[in-house]
C-alpha cells in the first residue's frame, strides 16, 4: 500500500497579504509565494492523510500528473510533506572553535547612578568599583585576535556600571585598536551604552570623532524615567539626562543615535514613550526590553503587562508599516531587527552570539557569556592570558544546540528564538540553558506580526528594505 503523505505543519507557517498567501518556511527561515498547485496540494493534505495517488486523483482535473509530481517532490525536499518515513535528526555538532569578533568589557562595575532595576550584582559607586587595567583590556584584544584572526572587522563594546567613568581607559583602548587593526588590515567598531549623565562637548566630540555607535539608557518622559533611573541619593535624574542627550544629538554626526527603555511593573505605555524619544527629543531609534526576570520580583512585567506590552508593539508596528508604505522609518529598533532577520534569513541555532562570536571580559579579565554576566553567579570561562577553556564554553553550548525541550523543536519561531536568552533563563530558573517559556505565546505573537509586515512592505515597497532596513554600519 502506497503511503499516506501528511503535512509537517510545524515547518510551516502561513501569511496572506491582499489576496495573495505566502509561505513562511520554518526551517530556513524564509519567505516564499505559494502558487495554486502548492496551494491546492496544502489545503489536501491538511484536510487529511493521502496517498500520492489519491492526490493525483483528487486534483487532477485542475493540474497535470506531472505538474503534481514535481510540486510534491519539491515539497518533500522542503521537509513541508513527509511520507511518514524515519528522518533522524543530525546529531549537533561539537563546538570547539570560537569565532570571536566582538568584545564587551566591563570597563568599571562602580556607577554614578543608582537606578533601581539594575542587574548588575557588583555594582558599586564609581570610586568603590572594580576597575579594569589597560593590560587586561589590551590581552583581551590579543585573545581575539588569536581565536579569529580571519574575521574583517572587529567590534569593542564599552560596558559597566557607566563606562564614561573609565574615559581615560577607554580612550587608551581605543588609540591601541585602531592602530593594532589598521596594522594587520582589519575594521573595527566601537560601542557604547551610557547613562548619558556624563556627557559634555570634549566628550561628544571625541566619540564622534572615533565613530561610537552610542545607545543612551533613557526610559521616557519625567514621570517614568524617575520612578527608577535615580541619583545614589534618590533624586530623579530625567532632567540632566535629557539635557545631556539634547547636546549630543545636535552635535554627533558619525552615526545615529539609539534609546534604550527598560519597561518594568507599571510601565506599558510603548506608544508615548515612543513618541517622546523620537519626536520631542530626536533619537534615531527607540528600543524596548521588557523585564521579565529580574532578581527584584517587584519590576518583573506581569503576565497581563507583557501581553499589553506586545500588543502596543504591534500597535506601534502598524505604524512603522504606514511609514515605511511612503518610504519614512520611524525608528522603532524591536520591529527593525526582527524585519532584518527575516530579510537576511536568519537561522537561529544559538540564542545570540554570546559565547561563540562574543565574549564578555571583567575586571579580572575573566571572560563571560556576555555582560549581564559579568558579576554573576556563573563560573567564567576562562580569562584572558590562559584563554577561552574550551571543553567547558563548548559543552556549554553544545547543550543548549542539543534542544532537549520537546516544545522547542516543533515551535514555528525557533530557528528565530533559538529557545531565548541565557541570562533570562538563569535568573528566572537558575539555568542558563533552559528555553524561556514564559516568554512563548508573546515571542511566537510578536514574530507572526514581523513575518506579516515584512510581506506586506515587500509587496508594496521593497526599496525600503535597501534604505532603510539594513543593518548601519559606521561612516
Amino acid at each position: 500500500m502506497p503511503p499516506l503523505l501528511s503535512l509537517v505543519e510545524h515547518n510551516l507557517h502561513e501569511v496572506r497579504v491582499r489576496d495573495e498567501r505566502l509561505l513562511f518556511h520554518v526551517p530556513s527561515s524564509s519567505l516564499f509565494a505559494i502558487d495554486r498547485l502548492a496551494a491546492s496540494l496544502i489545503d489536501a493534505l491538511r484536510e487529511e492523510g493521502r496517498s500520492a495517488r489519491q492526490l493525483t486523483a483528487h486534483l487532477g482535473r485542475l493540474f497535470s500528473p506531472v505538474e503534481i509530481e514535481e510540486t510534491l517532490a519539491e515539497l518533500m525536499a522542503l521537509e513541508l510533506v513527509s511520507d511518514g518515513g524515519p528522518r533522524p535528526a543530525p546529531p549537533p555538532p561539537k563546538i570547539d572553535r570560537f569565532p570571536l569578533s566582538t568584545l564587551a568589557l566591563n570597563v568599571n562595575t562602580g556607577c554614578n547612578l543608582a537606578c533601581s532595576y539594575c542587574y548588575k550584582a557588583d555594582l558599586a559607586t564609581p570610586a568603590a568599583g572594580r576597575k579594569m587595567s589597560f593590560e587586561t583590556a589590551r590581552e583581551a584584544i590579543e585573545l581575539m585576535l588569536r581565536e579569529a584572526p580571519d574575521e574583517k572587522r572587529y567590534h569593542i563594546s564599552f560596558f559597566g556600571g557607566e563606562p564614561l567613568t573609565r574615559r581615560t581607559l577607554i580612550e587608551k583602548v581605543v588609540d591601541y585598536c585602531e592602530t593594532r587593526f589598521a596594522s594587520l588590515g582589519k575594521e573595527h567598531d566601537f560601542v557604547m551604552t551610557t547613562n548619558a549623565t556624563l556627557l559634555n562637548d570634549e566628550i561628544i566630540d571625541w566619540l564622534d570623532a572615533h565613530a561610537f555607535g552610542l545607545s543612551i539608557s533613557i526610559d521616557g518622559p519625567r514621570a517614568i524615567h524617575d520612578r527608577n533611573r535615580r541619583t545614589v541619593g534618590g533624586f530623579g535624574t530625567y532632567e540632566t539626562v535629557r539635557a545631556k542627550a539634547e547636546r549630543l544629538l545636535a552635535r554627533y554626526r558619525s552615526r545615529p543615535v539609539g534609546a534604550r527603555v527598560t519597561l518594568t511593573a507599571g510601565v506599558t505605555d510603548v506608544e508615548a514613550i515612543w513618541d517622546h524619544l523620537k519626536n520631542e527629543l530626536g533619537f534615531a531609534e527607540v528600543g524596548f526590553a521588557p523585564v521579565t526576570s529580574g532578581d527584584a520580583a517587584a519590576f518583573n512585567l506581569s503576565a497581563d503587562e507583557l501581553k499589553a506590552v506586545f500588543a502596543a508593539f504591534k500597535r506601534l508596528g502598524e505604524h512603522y508599516i504606514a511609514e515605511a508604505l511612503a518610504g519614512r522609518n520611524i525608528g522603532f529598533s524591536n520591529l527593525h531587527q526582527l524585519l532584518t532577520d527575516l530579510h537576511e534569513g536568519h537561522k537561529k541555532r544559538l540564542p545570540c552570539g554570546a559565547g561563540m562570536k562574543m565574549l564578555a571580559i571583567d575586571h579580572e579579565g575573566g571572560l563571560h557569556l556576555c555582560h549581564r554576566f559579568t558579576g554573576s553567579g556563573l563560573p567564567t570561562f576562562g580569562n584572558v592570558r590562559d584563554g577561552i577553556r574550551r571543553e567547558a564554553l563548548g559543552d556549554f553550548l553544545s547543550a543548549r544546540l542539543a534542544r532537549p525541550d520537546a516544545a522547542c523543536t516543533v515551535c514555528r519561531i525557533r530557528n528565530l528564538c533559538a529557545g531565548g536568552c541565557y541570562h533570562e533563563s538563569h535568573v528566572r530558573y537558575g539555568d542558563p540553558v533552559r528555553p524561556v517559556h514564559h516568554y512563548c505565546a508573546p515571542m511566537r505573537g510578536w514574530a507572526d506580526f514581523g513575518i506579516t509586515a515584512y510581506a506586506r512592505i515587500m509587496a508594496r515597497n521593497p526599496g525600503f528594505i535597501d534604505s532603510h532596513l539594513m543593518p548601519r554600519r559606521p561612516r
